[in-house]
């Protein structure tokens, strides 16, 4: 078994990272962290005009049908940049829940326009701090006799929320006692109220989205809204974690060369023993990380059973891999790399918003656990 890629797609990780460094430096990455812009839209359509955007897409929906690993690839370089888009709200996470659970009509009218970059989806689940449970989610959907939807209740914070086209909603479904349910919400439409949520990393926005009667589409059976979501979530944890990989790398490289360029006391701060432990220490949790990333890949991929605990797997180490080394990136830069000057605040705020877009760190630490503890106990039960 094989865990590397193959020579044509590490042709085209070098690819996209030519275009990003030509095309996202740390200019546009401030411009859009300084400005009033949510993400960097001519980036966003550059992307889908090479043909990004749509690499896991299938050929029929408007994508390229590259596969997973190519996904992988670009989320990685994507997290490598800082890159101010919503690929993770709308590649990773909206079009998977088209692909898992849409209709034929909304895939077909929904998934050629991520692929070209000329919508912009998310997934609206969480209602506030606090680990999501079926009895705390209180948006609900009215099923009238006609076959209508609506949609009543509040969602925050909604991650790309505040330029999305769409949003695919975890709701409480009206007289179906057990379960939730998953809808498709324009908008853009009536009874849908849009405000921006302050957070960390202003590279990527967050937003309160407030429901009175909107009108929406199911997706899925009637109360399957949870267990589809568990799915999505798996697939969009490894995709996730490939971004979470790209910045470690990248936060773990601004230390290295920092430590080798800074002199303290006539020589390399690089030198001291200290330094170099924190470094060390940075590249293991790295490479660890990188290691179940790619056996999370191959599990995407490969449609394997394994891919939950995988998924889990990878979601763990990239989280804790990217935090440890955008946190040490700064002690390594010392008192400068508190300062607004340098880059180490930028992968500190975007891993720290990674952290907890798909749920907390400890939430799938249980997840992982339980899964693992799941595969060893199922074959005695057979």
């Amino acid at each position: 078994m094989d865990f590397d890629f193959s020579a044509e797609q590490k042709q085209l990780k070098d690819q996209v990272r030519r275009f990003l460094a030509d095309r996202c430096d740390r200019v546009a990455v401030r411009a859009v962290l300084d400005g009033a812009q949510s993400f960097d839209s001519a980036l966003w359509h550059s992307l889908a005009e090479l043909g990004y955007l749509g690499a896991a897409i299938p050929e029929r929906y408007g994508g390229i049908g590259a596969g997973y690993l190519e996904a992988c690839v670009i989320a990685e370089e994507l997290g490598r940049a800082v890159a101010p888009v919503p690929f993770a709200s709308a590649i990773s996470m909206a079009a998977e829940c088209l692909l898992l659970a849409g209709s034929e009509a909304q895939k077909l009218r929904w998934l050629p326009r991520l692929a070209s970059g000329e919508a912009i989806g998310t997934v609206a689940v969480a209602e506030g701090p606090g680990r999501l449970a079926d009895g705390r989610v209180t948006t609900t959907l009215r099923r009238a006799a006609a076959g209508d939807v609506t949609l009543s209740g509040r969602k925050t914070p909604v991650l790309d929320g505040d330029i999305a086209d769409f949003a695919v909603v975890l709701a409480r479904e009206e007289g179906v006692e057990a379960g939730l349910s998953l809808v498709l919400v324009e908008l853009a439409g009536s009874g849908v109220v849009r405000s921006n949520v302050p957070t960390l990393d202003p590279t990527r926005s967050q937003a309160e989205i407030v429901f009175t009667g909107a009108h929406g589409e199911p997706m899925g059976a009637s109360g399957a809204g949870r267990a589809l979501l568990e799915r999505v979530f798996d697939r969009a944890a490894v995709l996730v974690a490939f971004e979470q990989l790209g910045g470690a790398d990248r936060a773990l490289e601004m230390g290295r060369d920092y430590a080798q360029e800074r002199f303290a006391f006539g020589r390399p701060i690089g030198t001291q023993q200290a330094v170099k432990h924190m470094l060390a220490d940075m590249y293991v949790s790295a490479t660890l990380a990188r290691s179940n990333a790619y056996y999370g890949a191959w599990a995407l991929s490969a449609g394997s059973a394994e891919l939950p605990q995988a998924a889990a797997t990878a979601r763990v180490s990239a989280t804790q891999a990217y935090q440890h080394c955008a946190r040490n990136n700064i002690q390594v830069h010392g008192g400068m790399g508190f300062t607004w000057e340098f880059d180490c605040h930028l992968h500190y705020r975007r891993a720290n918003l990674l952290a907890l877009m798909l749920g907390s760190l400890s939430e799938w630490e249980d997840r992982l656990v339980e899964r693992l503890v799941a595969a060893r106990v199922a074959p005695a039960a057979v």
